[in-house]
């Protein structure tokens, strides 16, 4: 049987290994060291922001974003319903109320339309946005924070899959009050699990980061007037995050390649729908993306894996969920639809054409 193809695995730079040594030999193992300096002084220098903080998750990043600027009991975050329930999860820890917002066929990505409709038409003035850049494409992302500024509402950029992914020029994460990065297992580049919270403000920083360390007031004993989280990254895999920092623009590159020759391979089926790329963006395609307008997607599916290829459904949105049964969604049915008939293909960086190949003919013998 042919090697198994998976969505996303990790792929090391190089010189991952001999940070890992340097740790060891520091014996800085726990959560500060050099590395995690390193680590976020490499993600400011590359996304220009001025601030960053080191995070065990992306989600814990979403949870002290959420925390700073004061979303608390029985308040309204707006979110897209189309996106991975990390995204949302924290605003439950918040004791704060999701209310869902469907994406456009332009993006795939949150509505501004439907946004700008919904603040318009609400009683009740929600705190803040979380938008997520979906797969790694750009929302649209300008056109977003202008209406979180003209409606006073706080932007969050859940950034998370997108890394690398530009508008005009601009890293995704650095358009909102806050931006979060992950650095899980699967995705562009990986610190086995891990986080990073950006902010042009300071302040917000220094108490995102005072929050991270168990809210540890400075004392030469342990005094605590706040709860706080154990949410700061290891030393040992920030280590990890700057080696693969180091070749962040190839892995771009390379998936934005994989994405070209699915692309081509496919190009004579008509069917296929790719996740659109909205003018001025640059995504990093963590993930290639398709719908299939006639064929049941389960099917194709099901014939991946039987050899050997891991592929998924798109996210099921978070309105559909059953754990937000009941929450409020401003819709137009592009969600739905879109989970109804797409797939993720494997998009991992050390994939050849050959690869590729294997792929696009399985898909092609399936919508026959």
């Amino acid at each position: 049987m042919n090697p198994k193809l998976f969505l996303s695995p990790p792929h090391m730079g190089g010189h991952e290994l001999d940070y890992i040594g340097k740790v060891f030999e520091s014996n800085y193992i726990a959560p500060l060291g050099e590395f995690v300096n390193r680590f976020e002084a490499s993600i400011k220098d590359y996304t220009h922001t001025p601030h960053a903080l080191a995070l065990s998750s992306g989600t814990a990043a979403i949870h002290l974003a959420l925390r700073i600027l004061g979303i608390g009991e029985g308040d309204e975050v707006l979110a897209s319903t189309f996106t991975f329930i990390g995204s949302v999860n924290a605003i439950l820890y918040q004791g704060a109320k999701p209310v869902f917002i469907d994406s456009d066929l332009e993006s795939w990505n949150l509505s501004p339309a439907l946004l700008e409709s919904y603040l318009d038409s609400c009683v009740r003035k929600p705190k803040a946005l979380i938008v997520t850049h979906l797969y790694g494409q750009c929302a649209d992302i300008e056109h977003l924070a202008s209406i979180c500024k003209a409606h006073g509402v706080y932007l969050i950029e859940d950034a998370a899959e997108s890394l690398g992914a530009t508008f005009d020029g601009k890293q995704t994460g650095t358009f909102g009050d806050f931006g979060i990065y992950s650095f899980n297992g699967n995705k562009i580049i990986t610190t086995s699990g891990g986080g990073m919270l950006v902010s042009d403000n300071h302040e917000w920083i220094e108490k995102a980061k005072f929050y991270s360390t168990q809210a540890r007031e400075p004392f030469i004993h342990y005094e605590h007037r706040e709860y706080g989280y154990n949410y700061r990254m290891s030393n040992v895999l920030a280590a990890i995050g700057v080696g693969q920092m180091e070749v962040i623009e190839d892995r771009v590159i390379k998936k934005r390649e994989i994405f070209g020759w699915y692309q081509e391979l496919l190009s004579d089926v008509e069917e296929i729908r790719w996740m659109p790329e909205i003018a001025g963006a640059r995504g990093n395609r963590w993930l290639t993306t398709l719908t299939f307008e006639q064929s049941d997607y389960r099917p194709i599916m099901e014939a991946l894996e039987r050899h050997n290829i891991e592929s998924r459904p798109l996210w099921k949105p978070m309105h559909m969920q059953p754990l937000f049964q009941g929450c409020a969604a401003w819709l137009n049915g592009v969600s739905e639809a879109l989970f109804d008939k797409g797939l993720c293909l494997p998009s991992g960086t050390m994939m050849t054409k050959n690869d590729v190949h294997r792929v696009a003919r399985i898909i092609k013998e399936q919508c026959r």
